[in-house]
């Protein structure tokens, strides 16, 4: 089984200007499997003269059976972007666009609700099964070695790190999932670690954490009272001062829930093996592995 995406994956990518069109390329030649690319003014044409063009995504669901969907388009658009994905029906949809106001957020998370769609982001890296070659977003398919720990993380950058780490201490993964750093996004952390739990390719779990929000104080909860695997997990922001936003636009400290120090307290109550800095997040697994 894998997580969100995998081997049955029907990818569908709009938003194909110049950034998107890159990463598009990237995830063909990763191996994933797009079938639809989504641009008003391109339709009859193909991408990379493989990928037909559709002026709609319901039109490129009909037409191809898309499930999955990517969003590249820019911040001021990229709401009604997801809306026309969760219309399409599409079971997952990745937003990887930085900048969407949070007014249209909380409009677009109320509307995602019961409509059978998950959505991952925004402001994400997306996600990738290494074992099926699939990918969906921005993570650099060339870190990524087949195995059987589990990454979730707020930062994409980090994302990235933990996958070195465990990848140079002989530890592949079985999925990885950026969530996004937006102060209000879709899949949270606790969504994740669910479906890591339920997964039998995931043996063990890294969740990296950032300041700000109380997301980590409910991944703790659900850790204590639901995960049988252990789990590894930094918090990043130890030093940053109070008020002051830290890289995503949710990373910023308003009360003492959102100091790096609370959750590091949280999670090490929940049964976590909490280490002071991703960079000891390799050594810090294979040593909980034996």
């Amino acid at each position: 089984m894998s997580v969100l995406v995998g081997p049955d994956t029907k990818l569908l990518v709009q938003g194909l200007g110049r950034d998107g069109s890159f990463q598009a390329s990237r995830m063909r030649d990763y191996g994933t499997n797009m079938v639809a690319a989504v641009h008003p003014n391109r339709e009859g044409q193909k991408f990379e003269d493989a990928v037909p063009y559709f002026s709609s995504v319901a039109e490129a669901v009909a037409e191809t059976g898309a499930n999955t969907g990517v969003i590249f388009v820019p911040a001021p658009f990229a709401a009604d972007a997801i809306v026309e994905q969760v219309d399409a029906g599409l079971e997952v949809v990745v937003c990887i666009t930085e900048g969407v106001p949070v007014q249209d957020m909380v409009k677009v998370n109320a509307y995602v609700k019961g409509s059978g769609s998950r959505l991952i982001g925004p402001n994400c890296p997306g996600l990738i099964h290494p074992a099926s070659k699939a990918k969906v977003g921005i993570i650099p398919g060339n870190i990524v070695e087949p195995g059987r720990i589990g990454v979730v993380s707020r930062s994409g950058t980090l994302t990235y790190e933990a996958i070195a780490q465990l990848v140079q201490v002989g530890l592949g993964q079985s999925s990885c999932v950026g969530i996004g750093g937006d102060p209000i996004h879709g899949t949270t952390f606790t969504d994740v670690l669910e479906l890591f739990q339920d997964d039998d390719e995931t043996d063990a779990i890294v969740m990296i954490g950032e300041i700000g929000g109380v997301r980590e104080q409910l991944a703790a909860e659900f850790i204590a009272d639901k995960v049988t695997k252990p789990v590894v997990a930094a918090i990043a922001g130890q030093t940053a001062p109070p008020g002051k936003r830290m890289g995503h636009a949710g990373a910023i400290i308003t009360g003492k829930a959102g100091l790096a120090s609370e959750k590091n307290r949280v999670l090490t109550e929940a049964g976590v093996h909490v280490v002071e800095s991703p960079a000891y997040i390799g050594a810090r697994m294979k040593e909980v592995l034996g």
